[in-house]
């Protein structure tokens, strides 16, 4: 198998998962939101790190730990992964899956703002109109929804911050996640022993399924990035960027589909109208990409054709 089909296999892999994981949280009833997060964290850091022991690279935290500023980075994206992680499983155990997988519709357009208000960026005129069709939508969707369709921004910024600073740190997958869930498992572990002190801990309690869902959640977390990472390796940016549209697409799906979440006509316009700044915005990168690889291939030419010829 080529590198360029393993990498769409990896990436269909990952965005299938992520797509379908808000029927693998509402198994994880009657478990709380704060519940559920805490243990996909320490079971994340566990399943991470026998991965990392059977590939024997636990070696790189000593080179991380002489690395400060990359440290406080870690901290950040820690910071962000678990507010976006917290308000995903929220959202989806409040039977708001829709608005869940409109923040996932619109984070590449928060990523464009963010490169525009954090990295100076400069936008051409498509991504321009793409933001202001986007701002349109979420006009629309708050009269839908009458407030402010807030599940959704905010994983949608969390999310951007959190791939934001995970560009400017540069980890691996499997060691970035490790350190992250790592930052955040003593709170983690705080939590889940004083859940377990009051009495209110459905962990061991509820039946040896829900136990053994609650423990497998580190593999559901960790798997999809794992994947994530393997097709990120072995693909051309343009292509990852139009497969990341099948989670959001299928998450909306299992919210209208299976969990019969309303879908109204103002809620189904404002969506329209997040595809249609979707549509502009991936038009104009594709555009750019192949003017891109033209300009490349024409300075190869040029090159090639100033080589003096050996006689």
């Amino acid at each position: 198998m080529t590198p360029t089909r393993l990498g769409y296999l990896y990436g269909f892999g990952a965005y299938l998962l992520w797509g379908f994981f808000p029927i693998y949280l509402k198994l994880l009833r009657p478990a709380g939101p704060l519940e559920i997060l805490a243990h996909r964290i320490v079971w994340s850091v566990v399943f991470v790190a026998l991965v990392l022991a059977a590939l024997r690279n636990i070696g790189f935290l000593r080179a991380l730990a002489r690395r400060p500023r990359a440290l406080a980075g870690i901290g950040v994206a820690a910071a962000l992964i678990a507010v976006n992680w917290g308000t995903y499983i929220y959202g989806v155990n409040s039977d708001r899956v829709v608005e869940t997988a409109l923040g996932y519709f619109i984070n590449p357009l928060v990523v464009v703002l963010l490169g525009v208000t954090v990295l100076r960026e400069r936008l051409r005129p498509a991504q321009w109109v793409a933001l202001a069709v986007g701002g349109l939508a979420v006009a629309v969707l708050t009269v839908d929804y009458g407030r402010l369709p807030y599940l959704a921004l905010t994983l949608a910024v969390s999310f951007g911050g959190y791939s934001l600073v995970k560009k400017r740190l540069g980890l691996p997958a499997a060691e970035g996640l490790f350190v992250e869930s790592a930052v955040l498992a003593l709170p983690a572990l705080g939590y889940l022993g004083w859940l377990a002190a009051s009495g209110d801990a459905t962990f061991g309690h509820t039946s040896a399924g829900h136990t053994a869902l609650l423990v497998l959640a580190g593999a559901a977390t960790a798997i999809p990035l794992l994947l994530f990472a393997g097709a990120a390796n072995r693909l051309p940016l343009t292509n990852l960027g139009m497969l990341q549209y099948l989670a959001p697409i299928l998450q909306l799906g299992c919210g209208v589909l299976i969990f019969h979440e309303p879908m109204p006509p103002a809620r189904l316009g404002g969506f329209a109208l997040v595809w249609l700044a979707l549509i502009i915005f991936t038009a104009d990168a594709l555009r750019q990409a192949r003017r891109t690889r033209a300009s490349t291939a024409a300075a190869r030419r040029a090159a090639t054709a100033t080589v003096p010829v050996a006689r």
